[in-house]
């Protein structure tokens, strides 16, 4: 047979091939008329936080600003002190940028407006605590050794994925349920998944604030932190309690 005709011929049977024949990669994409149910699911993780995260600032006022320098680096310096005394590893503890505000006069005279009256500087810490028993001592400990301020507070988990995953594939099952169950009562069967999208939060909880002075701080995480659960140590007054991890899984199923 000549070559010309070898090559009609090939051509004509595969074009004798029914489309169907031919596997397709991926299933076919949703038109505008697709028939799908929307749903979303939404699950929820209790777990105990096993670090904190301290953020406090030291400030200090005087009429000369080297005066206020001085003084400030002298009670960072004793803070920072304490705390290796209390056992916080170096590489758990960070300083912050000095901060320097000079303070004039509201005065109407030029020379009181142009001359400040006295310094204020500041510098905060951070803190991270691996554990949560020793946040109270340690809070009350910088509180004592030249800590004014309390910037925030922060109880974590260090095992935000691993949660994280749990509270996806349980808020996958919901939308599935969920999926299932509008599937029924419209008398109708679930088909393959065409779409799906996460989102996550929590797995902390925070308190405090810039202008929260120590006592007052310290009161409101004793009070806030909980009461079901957590261990602060023996004769504690702070109880941790529970810090949740939040999923919401969106999916499309075909409608068959």
């Amino acid at each position: 047979m000549p070559r010309l005709a070898c090559w009609l011929l090939s051509c004509a049977l595969l074009a004798a091939i029914p489309a169907a024949a031919v596997p397709a990669a991926y299933p076919p994409a949703p038109g505008p008329e697709a028939r799908l149910i929307s749903v979303s699911g939404s699950a929820e993780i209790k777990v105990p936080p096993d670090e904190v995260l301290l953020s406090v600032g030291v400030e200090s006022r005087a009429t000369g600003l080297d005066e206020a320098r001085r003084e400030n680096d002298k009670n960072v310096a004793k803070a920072l002190a304490f705390l290796r005394a209390h056992g916080v590893p170096d590489k758990d503890v960070q300083t912050d940028y000095l901060a320097i505000e000079p303070q004039y006069s509201d005065q109407h005279d030029l020379a009181s407006q142009l001359r400040p009256q006295f310094y204020i500087v500041r510098k905060s810490i951070g803190v991270r605590l691996a554990r949560v028993d020793a946040f109270e001592p340690v809070l009350a400990g910088l509180l004592a050794n030249g800590v004014q301020h309390v910037h925030g507070i922060e109880f974590r988990t260090s095992q935000l994925r691993k949660h994280r995953d749990a509270a996806r594939a349980l808020a996958i099952r919901v939308a599935q349920d969920k999926a299932d169950a509008l599937a029924r009562e419209l008398g109708v069967r679930r088909g393959a998944v065409y779409s799906a999208s996460e989102s996550y939060s929590g797995g902390w909880w925070r308190g405090g604030g810039w202008g929260n002075f120590g006592g007052q701080a310290l009161q409101n995480v004793v009070q806030q932190g909980g009461s079901d659960g957590g261990d602060g140590g023996e004769g504690s007054a702070l109880a941790v309690g529970q810090i949740s991890v939040n999923a919401t899984v969106n999916a499309s199923f075909a409608i068959d």
